[in-house]
């Protein structure tokens, strides 16, 4: 099978402590970028730059002191105890044969904290929910203390205070994010920028108000919208519906290219 390219004249400057949210239709490419970005999948052209460094030919531990990377679907072993996931995040610091120390408790127990997993520190990793193992990833990446944090998709098991807490914290760190959303109001509410991808390329990028447009939501999304101002004055997206067919533009001519 020929390959195929599934992103292509990507350019995309993150400035550190933004929190910058990555929004597009499903197959869209968001997956792939963040995975780009986070040194698992190497570009057949272009460079990933972390602050000036191009990062092709770093270890996989050299990465891991820089970026730290949630996927969608992480898992760990059975018999891991929430603590000792947590503990995962301080392995790119430690030689092989050194056990904890002080620095690296005191870095888990502030990570476990944050994300309200305190009192279950010492629950096996079987017994958890899957909001609450994704908090433990979460958590996880916190105790990597990296230089940015790369997320995909991290509220999708989560119910509505987890979504809100985690959006609140992750926009509030003093560490760069990148994170894929599918809910458009978090995106809008917590990033300071968005990055729209569609088809594989960028087609709009700044702040939310300038990328959720209803225009490009029709292009895009192929859905009738409205972008507005609830009533706490949070950027919000409501939906009337599918987009009538036929009533869409191209979204490359329609959306800003980069």
């Amino acid at each position: 099978m020929a390959d195929e390219t599934i992103i292509r004249d990507v350019n995309v400057e993150i400035q550190p402590g933004e929190t910058v949210g990555l929004i597009g239709p499903n197959g869209s490419g968001k997956s792939s970028l963040l995975r780009c970005v986070a040194g698992l999948r190497a570009p057949t052209a272009g460079v990933i730059r972390y602050d000036g460094h191009d990062i092709r030919g770093w270890n996989a531990r050299r990465l891991a002191q820089h970026v730290a990377f949630v996927e969608q679907a992480s898992d760990a072993d059975s018999d891991l105890r929430v603590a000792d996931v947590v503990a995962l995040g301080r392995t790119p610091f430690r030689d092989r044969w050194r056990g904890l120390d002080r620095t690296d408790r005191a870095v888990i127990d502030a990570a476990l904290a944050r994300v309200g997993l305190t009192d279950l520190r010492a629950r096996a990793w079987q017994t958890l929910s899957g909001g609450e193992r994704q908090r433990a990833h979460i958590a996880r990446a916190l105790a990597q203390q990296p230089w940015g944090i790369l997320l995909d998709e991290p509220t999708n098991h989560l119910d509505v205070k987890h979504q809100l807490e985690l959006m609140d914290l992750l926009s509030a760190t003093d560490q760069t994010v990148l994170v894929v959303l599918h809910d458009l109001s978090l995106a809008a509410r917590f990033c300071d920028r968005l990055i729209l991808l569609h088809q594989g390329a960028v087609v709009g990028s700044g702040k939310p108000q300038e990328v959720l447009t209803p225009d490009r939501l029709k292009d895009v999304f192929e859905v009738d919208a409205e972008v507005g101002h609830d009533g706490l004055d949070n950027l919000a997206v409501s939906y009337r519906g599918v987009a009538p067919a036929g009533g869409r533009n191209d979204a490359h001519t329609a959306g800003e290219s980069m």
